[in-house]
């Protein structure tokens, strides 16, 4: 990672560190320069100072001195069109919100998250907007709207009535309500759906190995004035309840075949997955990661590590809407993961929470019982990896030559506080400051 050397081009310039958090070896060194290309957005150069600085550095070198710097945060599961649930259900959202409020919220939500840090949104599905992320990826890309980089899955696919907003009033000429997945039945048929989306302009295919799709069958009340179910299943814990419980949406042969067609199309693909098996199945096809799974099972994390699966828990979310039962299971799964050497990242399901929370998810995975250091590779460089590594078309996530110049600095050390997390001083994305001392820098 570092050389020693200095750096006199005037083409490039310096960002100068006395900590800075190397994402690879999970350790911090000290007293280390990044020589940045602007033109490219890349690091060229990490190296190790020979000579003390002077007191006050020239522009357009940039001095971090006295803070901890880190490569930009990676969130990696969002919904850049969703706000939190605790304004308003989803539900409402999808069904209600017109297409240009919800874009307007969506560039409130990508300054948000790169003023708190994360330089990098791996966004899981529009949740009713159909292909909208690939407009908002390009116009993120063309420095028209500033946040994140943008890897998009736009529709998720699941199999017929999988994953859909349900209601009472469904007859023609009820409630009107949008189309929220892509759905596909058949090897041929869920073939053909990753066709489709990588056709839309995914970066990631992303399907559901499980939902839960039974909810019509005891509807609860979900209008005002509505009348209770009489004598409905009782609920297990909230999550595997028998009232709606969670159903594989799809055959092995299935999720095989869509993780087939991903590979061809070069692109990875993502399984949003509750149940252990749903877990099994979806690792077993050999998708690149699962989201959620947060019933308890040792079967499932081995079948993560046999196949070298990463898991994204997703803890943010279960915190805001499970049990604290529940919770407690997915901390022991997060925990057991790790401990089995099930790599890590982290992604909170951002847009059911605030945006510019994101660091909700690495307190709640050290709170499981994850070490920090490894908390802080799940939130960076294994972020990359759950983009596909290459296959995103750029290297970020960790600070050495070659890698996206995404660079962020805190105030103070998240070893010794974990508060540090959300207070961010500095954010650099490809090379371009974007906050400094705490302020934007040409974001209004």
């Amino acid at each position: 990672m570092v050389a020693t050397s200095t750096s006199s081009k005037k083409d490039v310039f310096d960002v100068h560190t006395s900590v800075l958090f190397d994402s690879k070896h999970k350790t911090f060194h000290s007293d280390l320069s990044i020589t940045v290309d602007p033109t490219s957005g890349l690091i060229t150069k990490v190296y190790k100072r020979k000579d003390a600085l002077p007191n006050h550095i020239t522009p357009p070198d940039i001095d971090l001195r006295g803070k901890t710097v880190l490569p930009g945060f990676v969130d990696a599961h969002t919904h850049i069109f969703l706000h939190p649930y605790s304004d308003t259900p989803s539900m409402y959202q999808m069904r209600d919100e017109s297409m240009v409020e919800r874009i307007l919220r969506a560039t409130n939500h990508c300054r948000a998250a790169l003023l708190a840090g994360y330089t990098t949104y791996r966004d899981l599905g529009t949740e009713g907007l159909e292909d909208a992320d690939v407009a908002f990826r390009n116009a993120v890309n063309r420095g028209i709207v500033p946040g994140p980089r943008l890897f998009v899955a736009t529709e998720c696919i699941t199999s017929s009535a999988g994953y859909e907003v349900r209601q009472e009033n469904a007859r023609p000429g009820g409630t009107m309500i949008p189309r929220i997945s892509d759905p596909a039945d058949g090897v041929d048929g869920c073939r053909a759906a990753v066709r489709r989306r990588i056709g839309a302009g995914a970066d990631i295919v992303k399907f559901y190995a499980d939902y839960r799709k039974k909810a019509l069958r005891f509807p609860k009340e979900s209008w005002p004035g509505a009348r209770p179910i009489c004598f409905p299943p009782a609920d297990d814990l909230g999550v595997n309840e028998a009232r709606n419980p969670n159903i594989v949406l799809f055959t092995q042969e299935e999720m095989d075949v869509m993780v087939q067609e991903a590979r061809v199309s070069k692109a990875p693909i993502a399984a949003h997955a509750g149940s252990p098996e749903a877990v099994i199945m979806a690792a077993k096809a050999g998708v690149d990661t699962i989201e959620h799974g947060y019933y308890r099972s040792d079967e499932a994390l081995k079948a993560m590590k046999d196949h070298g699966v990463i898991f994204v828990p997703t803890l943010s979310v279960i915190e805001l809407e499970a049990p604290r039962a529940v919770m407690d299971a997915s901390f022991a799964q997060t925990r057991g993961a790790f401990d089995l050497g099930v790599e890590l990242a982290c992604g909170g399901d951002t847009g059911a929470f605030a945006h510019g929370d994101n660091a909700r998810e690495m307190e709640l995975m050290i709170e499981a019982g994850v070490p920090i250091l490894d908390v802080l590779q799940a939130g960076t460089l294994h972020g990359w990896k759950a983009c596909g590594k290459d296959l995103a078309g750029r290297r970020f996530g960790s600070l050495e030559k070659g890698f996206a110049a995404d660079i962020i600095a805190l105030d103070s050390n998240p070893l010794d506080d974990i508060k540090a997390l959300r207070q961010v001083n500095f954010v650099m994305k490809d090379g371009k400051v974007y906050k400094k001392d705490g302020n934007p820098v040409g974001i209004i």
